[in-house]
Order: structure tokens, then C-alpha cells, then sequence
């Protein structure tokens, strides 16, 4: 349509009897005004451009590129190991050294994905619930000589005589409270430790 427009228009200058500088000249003139005049309608029509709202992009936590688990019981090296995130309980084991020969792992989940802070006991005691309602453990650990009490689990400590679990608890949470025994006499501060339960197992542990 503009086209037609200005074919018309150069054929009306013509007549006129313009040359073609002239004709240009006009021409551009005429573009002119077309243009300032589709500009000043698109102005008072509302037609003004618009910025994009803006959009906030929410924060991905930062996540930790290692998990710190404790490794512990039946395992070739005990410890604190740190592992990339992701990580299952099989590359806790695989850390550690492995489990000693011979030790059930039906009660660890290998695939588990470790968290930060988690703690994996291999080849803990099995508590089962007897008919009376008490809970007994499925095996006792096997101490080879005297134990010291100032590394022992709480499963080693339960295999010491007259030491169940509740006993064992207390020696550890004890230990954690006021630190590291300096003679096994110190045993005897542990709530509900008495005379005749310290002589029973004072030839089997050490500091």
C-alpha cells in the first residue's frame, strides 16, 4: 500500500514538472512526516513500552561436598571418616576397612545414603524381647583380657559381669561428662556402681 502511495506521489511531482533531486528530496520529506506521524498516534494511543516485571530466582542451598560418619564396631579400622555427599553405607564400610571376617551384616542397610553426623555400628549385639518382657541380648561380645574403660563400647562394657545395658549407658554418658578415668577406682562415682558390683569386675578392666 505504501508502494502505491508513493508511485502516486512521484507521478504527481512529475507533473509538476520536478526533477528527480527535487523528487528524492521530497520523497524523504514526505517518509518524514509518515513516520512522525504513525509515531505521535502510537504515543497518544497508550501504546508505550512496558518493562518485564522482574523475577526473583529463589537461592539453591549450598549443599556440604563431604559427609562426616563414625564408623564403628566390627570393622578392620574404626573411625571418623569423611566421604563425598551421596554416599551409601557401603563406601562408610569400604573405608574402613572393611568387616572383621565372619560378621553379620544382614542388620546393615548398605545401600543407605549416609547423612552428615551419622554413626554405623557393624556387628552390634542383636536385643530381642524375651516372653517376660525384658530385653536380653542375642550374643555377648567376647573380651580378651581386661577392658579399658576408657574406650570401651557400650557393648563391650554390657559383657562385663553384673554390666547390662542400663549400666553400660551410665559409664559412657559419665565418661562424656567428666572425661577420661584416671584410675578404675573412679568407676565407683558412676550412679548405682556399689562395692560388691566394683570387686566382681575389677580384675577385668583397665585405663
Amino acid at each position: 500500500m505504501l508502494r502505491e502511495i508513493f508511485e502516486n506521489l512521484k507521478e504527481r511531482l512529475a507533473d509538476f514538472g520536478f526533477n528527480k533531486e527535487q523528487e528524492k528530496a521530497l520523497l524523504i520529506l514526505f517518509a518524514g512526516v509518515l513516520i512522525a506521524g504513525g509515531l505521535f498516534i502510537f504515543l497518544n494511543s497508550g501504546g508505550k513500552a512496558q518493562a518485564l516485571p522482574s523475577v526473583k530466582v529463589p537461592e539453591i542451598p549450598s549443599v556440604a561436598p563431604v559427609v562426616v560418619v563414625d564408623v564403628s564396631g566390627k570393622v578392620n579400622k574404626p573411625g571418623v571418616y569423611k566421604l563425598p555427599t551421596g554416599s551409601r553405607a557401603i563406601d562408610a564400610l569400604t573405608a574402613a576397612g572393611g568387616a572383621k571376617k565372619g560378621v553379620d551384616l544382614s542388620d546393615v542397610n548398605l545401600a543407605h545414603i549416609l547423612s552428615d553426623g551419622e554413626q554405623i555400628i557393624v556387628g552390634a549385639p542383636k536385643i530381642i524381647t524375651s516372653s517376660n518382657g525384658r530385653n536380653k541380648s542375642s550374643s555377648k561380645v567376647k573380651l580378651n583380657g581386661p577392658l579399658n574403660i576408657n574406650t570401651a563400647t557400650a557393648a563391650q562394657l554390657d559383657a562385663l559381669p553384673g554390666i547390662g545395658p542400663v549400666m553400660a549407658a551410665r559409664i559412657i554418658a559419665y565418661r562424656e561428662k567428666n572425661g577420661l578415668f584416671k584410675a578404675i577406682t573412679d568407676l565407683r562415682k558412676v550412679s548405682g556402681m556399689g562395692a560388691s558390683k566394683f570387686a566382681a569386675l575389677q580384675s577385668q578392666i583397665k585405663i
